[in-house]
């Protein structure tokens, strides 16, 4: 049987744990808000493919958001946004990959207009540009009553999830967190994906948090702009200043011809592990495991259009835009 004083004690634990909370807005005493001026960016997102979500969810018939351009969420934070919609998906590429320095190495940007009208987002990474590993998503906001097209969040009780800030500040994301996911290389992040939450309390249409409750959040939001705003992601640490010495470089790796019509020729300085091509949308279309340095093939089988080549080795990724004709 329990005494008195451990009841109060485990009472006390259950009270602090149901209450506890995260850092608030930008602002505020131990917000971890980055203005996008600030110096310790020191590179943004290059490339950016979308897959546009829905206006209403629940109602398909409302068909895909429109608002925005893919090339909105390239280069700095300018409050210049593509809307993902419900259940929407952002994919960006970065000049030179992130990799896992001291603190936080990326932040995302969004466009909320108040500190407490927040859209909100899942966010993952890949470092071999097939395989995604999520951050640990928390929200502590209540799940009783749904929270309105124009409802209001408290950025205390959300961790890991982008669009906790308002416009202009960046929510950061530190690679340490996934130091122990087996198939991700921390020093290597080639792609960040971000995927709106659908804060729909509705059993059919709701998202959950890595503790398994659910994510209220404005909804439903039927307009062109619906959904999580993609203002842009910026880079805190990447292979050029951290600890990394070496890394696989764009002048080390020749990819031709280009334009190409049926066989393209790859000649390398490293050794390449993998090479594999998607088209714009991240589509996987042909994959060559253990390439090596150079060699020839044949892709006439492939669809006509722009085509990304991913040339990954153990020192890191680089990356080709073909035309295929």
């Amino acid at each position: 049987m329990l005494k008195q004083p451990s009841l109060i004690i485990l009472f006390l634990t259950v009270h602090i744990l149901a209450f506890s909370q995260y850092a608030p807005p930008a602002g505020q005493a131990g917000s971890t808000a980055i203005h996008r001026d600030t110096s310790v960016f020191i590179a943004w997102a290059n490339n950016c493919v979308v897959e546009r979500g829905w206006m209403d969810i629940a109602i398909p018939d409302s068909g895909m958001v429109s608002f925005g351009v893919d090339s909105a969420a390239i280069g700095k934070s300018d409050q210049a946004v593509v809307s993902l919609g419900d259940g929407g998906v952002a994919t960006l590429s970065f000049e030179i990959p992130i990799a896992n320095g001291s603190g936080f190495d990326f932040a995302i940007f969004e466009n909320a207009f108040l500190d407490d009208f927040l859209e909100l987002a899942f966010v993952e990474v890949s470092s071999d540009g097939e395989n995604f590993f999520r951050f640990e998503a928390v929200s502590l906001t209540q799940t009783d009553e749904q929270v309105e097209t124009f409802g209001l969040l408290d950025a205390s009780k959300i961790n890991n999830l982008a669009g906790k800030y308002r416009a202009t500040f960046g929510t950061p994301f530190d690679l340490e967190e996934l130091k122990n996911e087996e198939e991700l290389d921390i020093n290597n992040i080639v792609l960040i994906r971000i995927i709106d939450v659908v804060g729909s309390l509705e059993e059919e249409f709701n998202t959950y948090d890595s503790k398994g409750n659910k994510i209220n959040d404005p909804w439903p939001t039927p307009f062109s702009s619906g959904g999580f705003d993609l203002d842009a992601v910026a880079v805190i640490h990447n292979q050029d200043n951290t600890t990394i010495t070496e890394r696989f470089k764009d002048s080390q790796l020749e990819v031709f011809p280009n334009p190409v019509s049926d066989i393209i020729n790859i000649q390398s300085e490293v050794l390449l592990e993998e090479l594999l091509i998607t088209d714009l949308q991240g589509r996987h279309l042909m994959k060559i495991t253990k390439p090596g340095f150079d060699f020839s093939f044949d892709i006439s089988s492939l669809p006509k259009g722009m085509l990304i080549i991913r040339c990954m080795a153990n020192k890191g990724i680089v990356s080709r835009k073909i035309i295929k004709e």
